[in-house]
């Protein structure tokens, strides 16, 4: 069943008077012909198309980033990578399913690869968490991440997250902590870090796994320290303002890159990811392979001071006197 977004409609009306020319029962019956006029809505349909999806708002995108029948990381664990060995818990709490980690294939690499993980319905989405992770999760990546590190395995995540799960067992356990204690150790891995954002990026449940020589980011996927929504309940006391907020927060792949934030933007097929999984999935491969092999000729030592030097310079702005 394809679900369509509030954008999208314009779309949707023209694909459907479509389909109502093309089944018409009178075509046949009367031996009319409406080739023409189909011919021309098919035209309309792939005008409006290019003219939505390449004048996309920021808000436009957070929806795409949060599409339900977009790839998650486990549809890449089985298409952008072969031989996905999934590994469970973190030797301490428990197994967080809203976190998926475990050894691939990436091309000719042997790689960790790490991903928060959402649901497609109801069911799955309880046990996933809705890909909140717990701060057992985060120690279990932070295990992994250790153990690829003794091994020689270099370590590719994958974000879609809205943020850390923040109820009450979270904090009994320490999610802040298991947050900070994974950006501080992924600072000192000595292997090659490649972290993608595929969906959502949300604060520092992103983050936890976000500490990357390179941080490659999907078009229409976003990242940011707090969600529109939250951002705007906070500064216009309205969460209908989301749109407004995801102008102001700069948090698409665009903005992301300008501001030095991303690395790199995969491209997404047209009309976004969910349209063409397997499209995107071969492109995800090609950018991760090239940017893993040009980091593997860096040696330990220079990504380490080039992985340190690139988050610190992070957070530069400039104060102006507006008398």
């Amino acid at each position: 069943m394809k679900h369509y977004l509030d954008f999208e409609k314009p779309i949707l009306d023209l694909q459907r008077k479509l389909e109502e020319l093309k089944q018409h029962p009178e075509t046949r019956s009367l031996g009319l012909s409406f080739e023409e006029e189909i011919g021309h809505i098919e035209a309309k349909i792939e005008e409006t198309r290019r003219h939505v999806f390449t004048n996309l708002t920021a808000w436009q995108r957070v929806q795409l980033a949060r599409h339900p029948r977009r790839p998650f990381a486990m549809d890449y664990a089985r298409t952008t990578f072969t031989d996905f060995s999934e590994l469970h818990g973190d030797r301490l709490f428990s197994d967080d399913r809203a976190l998926i980690a475990g050894l691939a294939t990436l091309g000719s690499h042997k790689v960790m690869l790490i991903g928060t993980q959402k649901g497609r319905d109801t069911k799955e989405n309880i046990l996933r968490n809705f890909g909140s992770a717990h701060p057992e999760g985060y120690r279990k990546a932070l295990r992994l991440m250790r153990l690829a590190d003794k091994f020689g395995l270099p370590i590719i995540t994958l974000i879609d997250t809205a943020g850390a799960y923040p109820g009450v067992g979270a904090e009994e356990r320490h999610i802040a902590e298991a947050i900070a204690v994974n950006l501080r150790e992924m600072m000192l891995l000595s292997v090659p870090v490649i972290s993608v954002v595929i969906g959502e990026g949300g604060s520092g449940g992103a983050l936890g796994i976000g500490v990357a020589d390179r941080v490659l980011i999907l078009e229409n996927a976003y990242y940011s320290v707090i969600s529109p929504e939250g951002c705007a309940a906070i500064l216009w006391k309205d969460r209908g303002a989301a749109p407004k907020a995801a102008e102001a927060l700069k948090i698409t792949a665009k903005d992301l890159l300008e501001l030095k934030l991303v690395d790199e933007i995969v491209p997404e097929p047209f009309g976004g990811a969910h349209n063409n999984p397997l499209l995107i999935a071969q492109t995800l491969r090609d950018h991760l392979i090239r940017n893993l092999e040009s980091l593997k000729e860096l040696g330990a030592t220079l990504r380490l001071r080039t992985r340190y030097e690139k988050f610190r310079s992070f957070g530069h702005f400039v104060e102006s006197n507006s008398a």
